[in-house]
């Protein structure tokens, strides 16, 4: 039987989440779960064999998800070979991982970062659930993953990964209190010119980031391109950036309108620290800080910026922004989206970085990890104001 002890509460890491996948907590009957899908402090969850076109979305309420489907599904396609999912159409796909969870254990489900940085949006449901991507103490049952690709068709088959599942135990969100002391010794945020002092953090239920419109380098951000060519999601470094994408380039004044329902990849002002004793999560929308989303992909492993031994001074997040309903200017460092940090049950065994794999552990601005590296014209744009 799984048990953690009593006196322990946060997100559990990998080296409890494999013990959770030996006891039955996480398990499949697709087999073993592949080592590589373990991290730090998550666990990434695989695609099932099929996938439902959806006439729209919904939460199944006091319902299994399964009674639900029946009066939803436009078409039910087989992915176990590979199979093209449309832009902006709702699909349902069971995943091949199930939960056993106990009573004092619950779950949340975010994007993988790849899938954010395709404007790929996923949540999770369960059966008789009220919410997405959070899972309550207790649940037994199947998880299904809701996709909607935005800016891009994609192709997607059994067995890939777009989003992962973290166990909690207890209240895991940090205050703020413990955020500044916590930064006194060991810097969380870092500006440019070196460690932010606390007078300088904003701190409001965690730390705010700002946009970064200068950059170190001619460009600051990405623009999606519309009726851009299929991207088959299994591939990896594949693809001419240039065919999907538009270069945003800094310009004198600094500042950059959203368009409407344009997607964007932008970058932090701030580099981010995730010591080992945390984990991170990103706000998706503050409606105070002006009408559009600033984040998909939301979680941050332990070890994100820090490096094995503390040796890495910070790393700059990769901002996924879609504006809604009217244009909306930004401006250099105005702050858009908030960070979370959540205590970890006990360090990680192993921290996010290159030693496992991790595809942004010491990133700038850099695309999902289907792209080609590419050195983009360094003629300016008309992109910025």
């Amino acid at each position: 039987m799984f048990e953690v002890p009593s006196e322990l509460n946060g997100i559990l890491p990998i080296q409890w989440l494999k013990k959770a996948v030996e006891e039955g907590v996480v398990h499949s009957d697709a087999g073993e779960i592949p080592e590589s899908n373990f991290q730090p402090a998550s666990l990434d969850l695989r695609l099932g064999e099929k996938a439902y076109r959806l006439r729209c979305s919904f939460l199944p309420g006091a319902h299994r998800v399964q009674d639900k489907l029946n009066g939803q599904t436009l078409e039910e396609i087989d992915i176990r070979e590979g199979a093209i999912l449309e832009s902006n159409r709702p699909y349902l796909i069971p995943l091949l991982e199930e939960l056993n969870l106990p009573d004092n254990i619950h779950a949340k489900a975010n994007p993988k970062s790849s899938t954010g940085r395709l404007d790929i949006f996923t949540r999770v449901i369960t059966d008789k659930c009220h919410r997405f991507d959070e899972i309550r103490t207790g649940y037994h049952g199947q998880m299904y993953l809701e996709v909607v690709p935005r800016s891009f068709t994609v192709k997607v088959k059994t067995g890939l990964s777009l989003n992962q599942l973290r166990l909690i135990k207890g209240v895991s969100q940090c205050g703020d209190a413990d955020l500044l002391q916590a930064h006194s010794v060991e810097p969380l945020l870092l500006a440019p010119d070196g460690q932010l002092s606390l007078t300088q953090l904003d701190v409001n239920e965690g730390l705010s980031l700002s946009i970064d419109l200068i950059g170190g380098e001619s460009i600051v951000g990405y623009k999606a391109k519309k009726n851009s060519n299929l991207i088959d999601l299994s591939l990896k470094k594949h693809y001419d950036p240039m065919e999907f994408w538009e270069p945003i380039y800094g310009e004198r004044m600094r500042r950059l309108v959203l368009e409407p329902e344009e997607f964007y990849l932008l970058l932090s002002y701030e580099s981010v620290r995730i010591l080992p004793q945390f984990a991170g999560e990103m706000t998706a929308l503050d409606p105070s800080n002006g009408e559009f989303r600033t984040h998909y992909a939301g979680f941050f492993d332990p070890g994100f910026g820090y490096g094995l031994e503390g040796e890495l001074s910070g790393t700059r997040a990769v901002l996924e922004v879609r504006a809604h309903d009217v244009p909306f200017m930004l401006e250099n460092q105005q702050q858009v989206c908030k960070l979370r940090f959540e205590r970890m049950l006990e360090p990680p065994d192993i921290l996010y970085g290159a030693e496992i794999g991790s595809s942004y552990y010491d990133q700038g601005l850099q695309l999902s990890k289907h792209f080609q590296s590419i050195t983009w014209p360094t003629r300016p744009q008309l992109s910025l104001l």
